[in-house]
């Protein structure tokens, strides 16, 4: 395999000694860029897209091309692991995803396969593999999966959802039900995110979109219980170095410390947690992402670099910071603002590794 020209990313995941503080963005491929509109017009949908190795490889790269990011993350879907289950994954203009066969009863979930990463979900692999040659070492790229409690949600709803109702119907009223479920889908989960080191990730993260929702006995159940079981039974080891995991739940703030103990190597944090707390919380046992709420994005270059000033000043000194917002970026945001945002976290971060 090509050497990595930067591995900054990789090392501030481990808290190994950096120069500055690696920057990436959560979506960074996606609506905001014009040149992603335009292949995505050629892919004909979203989906298509995703399913294209070569046109998924294109916009993973897009952002590198403009931005000197410090990682690239696969251009994919959360919802690629439940598709590949048989759940018939379809999307609704301005509506979201969709599946035409939901789980409802325990016949469903009996019935449910673990995919595999080199069948149907072949598309996935071939696009790590693609995009990772392309890279030549350029940055570190990041494989990932949706977390087994956030598919599950989407699995069990339907699609997305604004109360959770069913999924927390079956978790309170058939919750031996849902365990079920839980353990196939972190299953299907570790086998996909492993098959997507195999082919080349040099990182992964679990998104956790919907712990947040959670109750705090019912997050460590439901959701946290399987992203340990998941980071349990992931390849850590790839190429001669450490593969570092991310695990992320949005509005996960409280449970930070917790979740520090499942054996990852950092932690997402969101934009309602100041990151000194945050470090507080994990007593730097693993390294911390994040946390610029994506809206600063639509305010002045100057006003970004204060709130890029912000954000670094609160992590503090030493290494194990990467720097990215909170959550995705927002697709109507200039693509000017985040090169004002890159910019300065490259050159104020300096000061905090020296």
């Amino acid at each position: 395999m090509t050497q990595l020209q930067n591995d900054t990313f990789l090392r501030a995941l481990l808290r190994e000694p950096v120069d500055y503080t690696p920057v990436w963005m959560m979506r960074q491929a996606g609506r905001y860029l014009p040149e992603y509109r335009a292949t995505r017009a050629k892919a004909g949908s979203f989906m298509d897209l995703c399913k294209n190795p070569e046109l998924a490889c294109e916009v993973t790269l897009q952002p590198l091309d403009r931005y000197p990011l410090d990682a690239a993350i696969l251009f994919s879907d959360i919802l690629t692991v439940p598709d590949a289950m048989g759940l018939g994954l379809y999307f609704s203009e301005g509506e979201g995803p969709h599946f035409e066969r939901p789980i409802r009863t325990a016949a469903d979930v009996d019935q449910l396969p673990i995919p595999d990463p080199e069948g149907e979900l072949k598309y996935v692999m071939d696009a790590v593999s693609t995009i990772r040659g392309a890279l030549n070492g350029r940055v570190p790229l990041i494989g990932f999966s949706g977390s087994p409690w956030t598919l599950a949600t989407y699995m069990v709803e339907g699609g997305g959802s604004k109360n959770f109702s069913k999924i927390k119907a079956m978790m309170f009223d058939q919750p031996a039900l849902l365990h079920r479920l839980l353990e196939k889908v972190a299953d299907s989960v570790t086998t996909y995110l492993n098959a997507q080191v195999a082919r080349g990730a040099q990182a992964t993260m679990i998104f956790d979109t919907w712990g947040g929702s959670l109750a705090p006995a019912n997050y460590r159940e439901f959701s946290l219980a399987y992203m340990q079981r998941v980071v349990e039974g992931l390849t850590r080891e790839a190429e001669g170095r450490k593969v570092p995991v991310i695990l992320f739940t949005k509005n996960g703030g409280q449970w930070l410390g917790d979740m520090a103990k499942t054996g990852c190597d950092a932690l997402g944090v969101d934009w309602t947690t100041d990151l000194a707390d945050a470090r507080r919380l994990v007593e730097d046992r693993v390294a911390l992402q994040g946390n610029m709420d994506p809206c600063t994005l639509y305010a002045s270059p100057e006003r970004i670099r204060e709130e890029v000033a912000r954000v670094l000043a609160s992590y503090g000194h030493g290494s194990g910071h990467v720097f990215n917002l909170g959550h995705g970026i927002t697709p109507d945001v200039d693509p000017e603002r985040p090169a004002a945002m890159i910019s300065a976290v490259h050159e104020l971060s300096r000061a905090y590794h020296a």
